[in-house]
């Protein structure tokens, strides 16, 4: 029932934020996203403390480990975009009707994103993965620019050409499974059905469907439109897109590989490694000449995307528990980063690089939480991001792989040296006349960078017994 709820919940809010009350929408929102973080709460405990999956529906909806461990993501950064939105969107000049559309689709983003872990039939999945891009895409041209316009047409262009190939690959997963002799179209379905499903068909299936939705999860070289996108919209909805949008979409690509693990013959490993590796370094490589700090946010979105992606390459339970713990270290993070960039815009008024100099003089509570942010999600030691990279790298070792794992530490050697060398510009270069505090950052603002720079402090120190329980199911779900 709580999942039903956890559906329900969006869709109300997202109705209420139409109607013309001050306020309404705002409130309605927190309470929403705050009553879906402990729903999602709840069912991780349930699920951690049995070990079972939660079916409601078996053939449409159900929750294991996994795809409760991407429920909580969601569920918090949703909860936190919606309280940093209260300060943030109160302090540009919107009219009360574009506020209610801004919150009323907010609401439906996070009900797109919720539903793909949720829903266990994989065309259903493709579906309200489309309807992330659509309730997204709208927010992304919220501020009405000429450049998020653009940016909005962009990312709706390329990801629906995404779209058709996904659809592609997930009908000639259907016709195999068909023609294998049937059975039930869900992901344990597959995973049952794999052995006697054609290695070369399911394996043309699985890279249809990895290219397809990797250009949502902004693998390179399908990456393009992401940078814009995640730096045209309102920053709260930027730690949506960046911190768990593009997860959630790289979630339903981890999801097939039980399946075609099950299969013989099939090397799904090797396309993850090949475009892990790629989108790390690629993304790597970009992060040392970008010019716009919340597009070298985005660019680190495509790098981690990589690391996820090459980790689940790696095959073995520790890699794929390693694999998990990066893209939840990934979505903290990086929602904190966006969390940081938006209070930084609001201070200085400008998303340049060059434009922003001595940022912990102007405006402390924001230079402060970019350096804290930059330092997290480069991988620098305490923070959680190096945690899940060393599980990572470590992995990698014990396997063999030391090809693989000294180009991902070349590459994350190169990232790390270009955020930070950005990052030191902006917070401690000399002070820029161009580059004057304008706004007192709201309270709400305020207490969002708090909860989420103690969090990434805090788990790069110690890693909570039931947190690890949920990992290590979820990684023996990508074991089946």
């Amino acid at each position: 029932m709580n999942v039903i709820i956890l559906l329900i919940l969006p869709l109300a809010a997202a109705a209420l934020s139409f109607l013309p009350l001050p306020r309404l929408a705002s409130v309605v929102t927190v309470a929403s996203s705050s009553a879906i973080f402990f729903i999602s709460l709840q069912l991780a405990e349930q699920v951690v403390s049995t070990g079972q999956p939660i079916s409601v529906f078996p053939k449409w909806i159900a929750v294991d480990g996994l795809s409760v461990l991407m429920l909580l993501m969601i569920a918090f950064v949703g909860a936190m975009a919606a309280f940093f939105s209260l300060g943030y969107m109160s302090m540009n000049s919107h009219k009360p009707g574009r506020l209610r559309l801004y919150y009323a689709n907010f609401n439906l983003f996070i009900f797109s994103m919720l539903a793909i872990p949720v829903l266990v039939e994989p065309t259903l999945v493709w579906i309200v993965v489309e309807l992330t891009t659509l309730c997204s895409a709208l927010l992304v041209c919220f501020e009405n620019t000429h450049e998020a316009l653009e940016a909005a047409w962009k990312y709706v262009v390329l990801s629906l050409m995404g779209a058709a190939v996904g659809l592609l690959g997930f009908l000639m997963l259907f016709a195999t499974m068909q023609a294998a002799g049937g059975g039930t179209y869900t992901w344990d379905g597959l995973v049952a059905a794999a052995p006697r499903m054609p290695a070369v068909l399911l394996e043309v299936a699985f890279v249809m469907i990895l290219v397809g939705l990797g250009t949502k999860a902004g693998l390179v070289p399908m990456h393009t439109w992401l940078p814009d996108a995640h730096s045209q919209a309102p920053s709260p909805v930027c730690a949506l897109l960046s911190g768990v949008e593009t997860t959630a979409v790289l979630y339903v690509i981890l999801r097939l590989f039980p399946v075609l693990k099950a299969a013989p013959g099939t090397h799904a490993e090797v396309y993850a490694i090949v475009f892990g590796l790629l989108s790390v370094g690629a993304a790597a490589f970009l992060l040392l000449q970008v010019s716009d700090y919340k597009r070298m946010f985005a660019f680190s979105t495509v790098e981690h995307m990589g690391i996820i992606l090459l980790a689940a390459g790696l095959g073995t339970s520790s890699a794929h528990y390693g694999a998990l713990y990066q893209a939840f270290s990934h979505t903290l993070t990086k929602s904190f980063c966006f969390f940081a960039a938006g209070a930084a815009l609001l201070a200085v008024g400008t998303r340049e690089i060059s434009l922003v100099r001595g940022l912990i003089r102007t405006s402390p509570v924001a230079g402060a939480s970019l350096l804290l942010g930059g330092l997290a999600i480069a991988g620098a030691p305490p923070f959680v991001v190096f945690l899940s990279e060393f599980s990572i790298f470590r992995a990698g070792l014990s396997e063999g792989r030391f090809i693989e794992m000294a180009l991902l530490v070349l590459f994350i050697a190169i990232g790390f040296f270009g955020i930070l060398q950005h990052i030191n510009q902006m917070v401690f270069g000399g002070s820029n006349s161009d580059a004057k505090l304008k706004v007192r950052l709201p309270a709400s603002c305020l207490v969002v960078l708090l909860v989420t720079a103690l969090l990434v402090i805090w788990l790069g120190f110690y890693l909570p017994e039931p947190l690890h329980q949920l990992l290590r199911l979820g990684a023996s779900a990508l074991e089946r």
